[in-house]
């Protein structure tokens, strides 16, 4: 309550911001939301309720849980004013490394994961250095690594497919958190919701996350007023979190009723909220976006911009490494082509999702939404048969209209 009584107090103190001001502002953001909200009630109407069923809900987080976990490295490669187009061809190698590690020579996952961790951070800090020391563009480094990365996966699995993996192994991706309730109250919501089973760990875990989105924003809502700083207006403030904290409900309730949390959705969910404070309230986080925004002028502010580029890199590199792991454990076998053309993907959902071209503007949300974006887009289509051919060019329309959008505000800005 003090916190709802801080927000009523501030607001007499700020006056709000036009609706039509702010909307215009901050159209992306918005227009984003708004985008997945009809892509979703499109699908959902034109199969038929296929898109939103419960397994079909599980499908999709797990599909896309390799290309948030890249695109949250992108994110930051690309704010500070790179690309990465070897992420795809690092993963597929990664994976093909866990193969031959565990099948052909026996590792424990353990060992594998520090060792395909390891190289996917060496890998990374290996295209920073020349992008970073040797100011080669980025686009021209890791084109070579797309390149160079995807000849070593045909070499290390010899042209065929390795696998099965470890069962241990294999829950990373395809695992479940096992519910710690009684039966008996989930056998009594079972009947209440008219479903077979109710996982009140996911319920509780879901409603849990929920009251705390909305608690923080209002705790930021709070401070923003207090110190004067503008922010949006009360009621979009109320109709954001009211959409937000409904999909989140109702996606905890698909969750509940199939088979609970998927492991890797526990894994997209800490390093989502980790990159989140990282680029929103360190010092690291700032100094990636002045080198984005102005290269030379982060320079001379006494800014490291080559380590920073350079550690960009290595982090893209770890993450691409452990998407890696999760596409293997997902798919169960190693192949040749595993994370071919995965890459535009991630650069998509990274613009889609806000990112600015020129760098230095976008945020770990928007990259995760975007994401998510496109992953509806994919299973949607595929639910209604539309066409490998066909999905490749709406994709890249869609890719086109996010890139168009972004240039036609910086020109209206300026």
């Amino acid at each position: 309550m003090a916190v709802v009584d801080d927000v009523d107090r501030a607001e007499e103190k700020v006056p709000a911001k036009g609706i039509a001001a702010y909307l215009a502002s901050h159209l992306r953001e918005y227009g984003l939301l708004l985008a997945l909200i009809v892509v979703m009630v499109f699908f959902q109407i034109v199969t038929d309720g296929t898109l939103l069923r419960a397994v079909n809900v599980t499908n999709l987080l797990l599909q896309n849980s390799y290309i948030v976990i890249m695109a949250l490295g992108m994110l930051i490669v690309i704010v500070s004013g790179n690309i990465d187009l070897s992420v795809g061809s690092v993963m597929g190698f990664i994976g093909a490394l866990a193969a031959v590690l565990m099948v052909h020579h026996g590792q424990s996952v353990l060992v594998t994961t520090l060792v395909c961790l390891g190289i996917g951070g060496l890998i990374g800090a290996a295209q920073g250095y020349w992008v970073a020391y040797w100011k080669i563009p980025s686009f021209i480094v890791t084109l070579a690594g797309m390149l160079v990365f995807r000849g070593l996966s045909l070499w290390l699995l010899e042209g065929q497919s390795v696998g099965p993996f470890p069962r241990e192994f294999q829950v990373i991706a395809n695992g479940f958190v096992p519910d710690i309730f009684p039966e008996g109250i989930g056998a009594a919501l079972t009947g209440l919701f008219d479903v077979r089973q109710v996982n009140l760990l996911t319920l509780a875990a879901g409603i849990a996350t929920t009251v705390a989105i909305v608690w923080l924003g209002m705790r930021q809502r709070s401070r923003n007023k207090v110190y004067g700083i503008e922010d949006e207006p009360f009621s979009f403030f109320v109709a954001r979190n009211a959409i937000i904290a409904a999909a989140l409900i109702f996606i905890t309730f698909k969750l509940a009723t199939f088979r609970g949390l998927p492991n890797v959705l526990i894994t997209m969910s800490v390093l989502t909220v980790i990159y989140a404070f990282i680029t929103s309230s360190t010092v690291i986080g700032r100094r990636i976006y002045a080198l984005g925004g102005n290269a030379k002028a982060a320079k001379l502010s006494g800014i490291k911009t080559e380590r920073l580029t350079f550690l960009a890199f290595t982090n893209m590199g770890v993450l691409a490494a452990a998407a890696g792991l999760v596409f293997a454990a997902r798919l169960n076998t190693a192949t040749p082509k595993a994370g071919f053309a995965l890459e535009l993907d991630v650069i998509a959902a990274v613009f889609i999702g806000g990112a600015s071209m020129s760098g230095g503007v976008g945020t770990i949300i928007g990259a995760v939404v975007g994401a998510f974006l496109m992953g509806v887009l994919n299973n949607g289509m595929s639910i209604m048969g539309i066409g490998i051919d066909y999905q490749q060019m709406i994709k890249g329309l869609v890719l086109l209209a996010a890139v168009i959008f972004d240039v036609y505000n910086k020109t209206k800005r300026g």
